[in-house]
């Protein structure tokens, strides 16, 4: 059967006449010496040995050699007879190492595999689905030391303290100079690999691992990609996802994300940029037998909150972290009959945190109601959580063999291309075969002509 399945998509040249490899040569050339040393294997034998390996998920370079040496299709993919020796098990590891590490040359590749998509008009990116999904390190969850280090700082700290000394100023209070201290904090730092995250999978398990931050087009086309260690916040790398896709592909008119990406910041980025933000719903954090933030209105008019006994809450002060702080008058609450049910605090005192970005996190939270986000929202699961799905169960990337981010990142690279390159290929065929099938029917004398008037009549 997977003889068979071979055969259909290189045996039958699917993926050869989906893309010319020769760009290749023109991308490795300043890594290879004309005229000096051994003859060295063919650098486009090399990417499509990588290609096979993740095309059908085969989990080891040393497997994928011994795959090939038996496998009429992948030698004829490769270009290679059946008496021929195939390159040992090592020689990409190697060649990796020597040539290829610390350049672009993956990411190129995926990108032109990309663009091969995008020309034939397979892509559709007028909306995008963000998403991360974590693949476990190679590392031993047991050994691991424990480090203080910096909190990682926001890519958007400098604008948001712009904001608030702006805002702090319009208010009468006067500006925050900058945080002096350094932020720190303890994490376990994997003695194996230093550069994957600790990550709580659940309640029992907890590993060292990479997120895959992947971007994707309504027909399952992958945009994009970032892999970051598994402990990096989703919001942190959206900015630099989002970018890149914008920049190699389009921007879109829509980006649809999970929860952990509803933040303001990420709504300020995409109603900013004119993109519709597709985002879902999420459950208040109030405790049960208290009122919910939603039940307290804000009036913009007067800059401030109206609870629900029909009393304000006035604008105090705008913090550090980008909150305008609301409270009300202690003396009035002491006495409301809502009291129990509205703060615990000892001064009866309540208190409403509103960030300074929060109009945009409302529009978001607005459009999350209208039909047309509803619809983008459920094809989440029919296009990036299958390209996650796929991705580790017919590519074999429930956990990755090598170790370091720059190495995984590259891994990254040459999986979601050979997925593109595997759908780039099935579509290709499939409208190869249709078109055929079409031309076939023209040239009945009956079906043909019923079929031309037809489309004459459109």
């Amino acid at each position: 059967m997977y003889l068979q399945v071979d055969f259909l998509l290189l045996g039958q040249p699917q993926i050869e006449d989906s893309i010319d490899f020769d760009f290749i040569y023109d991308l490795v050339e300043d890594y290879y010496c004309l005229d000096n040393g051994r003859p060295s294997v063919d650098p486009v034998v090399l990417i499509k040995i990588a290609l096979i390996q993740y095309l059908f998920g085969i989990r080891s370079m040393r497997q994928t050699i011994k795959e090939i040496e038996t496998n009429v299709a992948y030698r004829w993919f490769l270009g290679y007879g059946l008496t021929e020796k195939i390159p040992h098990f090592s020689t990409f590891g190697k060649n990796y190492v020597r040539r290829f590490q610390d350049t672009d040359l993956f990411e190129v590749i995926f990108e032109r595999i990309l663009q091969e998509a995008i020309d034939h008009g397979f892509v559709n990116p007028e909306v995008i689905f963000i998403d991360s999904t974590h693949v476990k390190g190679n590392a031993n969850k047991k050994k691991y030391v424990k480090k203080l280090v910096r909190a990682q700082a926001r890519v958007y700290q400098e604008q948001l303290q712009d904001e608030i000394n702006q805002d702090r100023l319009a208010n009468g209070k006067k500006t925050l100079a900058p945080k002096s201290d350094v932020e720190i904090k303890e994490v376990k730092e994997s003695t194996t690999d230093p550069e994957s995250g600790y990550f709580v999978k659940n309640e029992r398990e907890r590993i060292f691992a990479y997120s895959f931050h992947t971007g994707c087009d309504r027909n399952g086309f992958v945009l994009g990609a970032i892999v970051e260690p598994s402990n990096v916040h989703d919001s942190q790398v959206f900015p630099s996802l989002y970018e890149q896709i914008k920049t190699t592909v389009a921007q879109p008119t829509a980006v649809a994300v999970d929860a952990g990406y509803k933040t303001p910041y990420i709504s300020k980025i995409l109603l900013d940029d004119g993109v519709q933000p597709v985002m879902p719903y999420t459950r208040p954090q109030t405790k049960n037998g208290f009122f919910r933030k939603h039940e307290y209105v804000y009036d913009e008019y007067y800059d401030w909150y109206i609870c629900p006994a029909g009393e304000t809450l006035t604008y105090r002060t705008t913090t550090r972290e980008g909150y305008r702080q609301y409270i009300s008058d202690p003396k009035t609450c002491k006495d409301c009959p809502f009291l129990s049910q509205c703060t615990n605090s000892r001064n009866h005192i309540k208190q409403i945190h509103r960030h300074i970005w929060q109009d945009y996190l409302d529009e978001a939270e607005h459009l999350r109601h209208t039909e047309q986000n509803k619809q983008i929202y459920k094809q989440r699961k029919e296009t990036i959580e299958r390209v996650f799905a796929d991705m580790k169960e017919k590519h074999g990337m429930r956990w990755t063999t090598l170790r370091g981010k720059r190495r995984v990142q590259m891994q990254a690279m040459l999986l979601f291309a050979a997925m593109n390159l595997k759908k780039l290929a099935n579509w290709r065929w499939r409208n190869h075969r249709l078109g055929r099938f079409l031309s076939q029917l023209m040239r009945k004398p009956l079906l043909g002509t019923v079929f031309r008037s037809g489309f004459s009549t459109v």
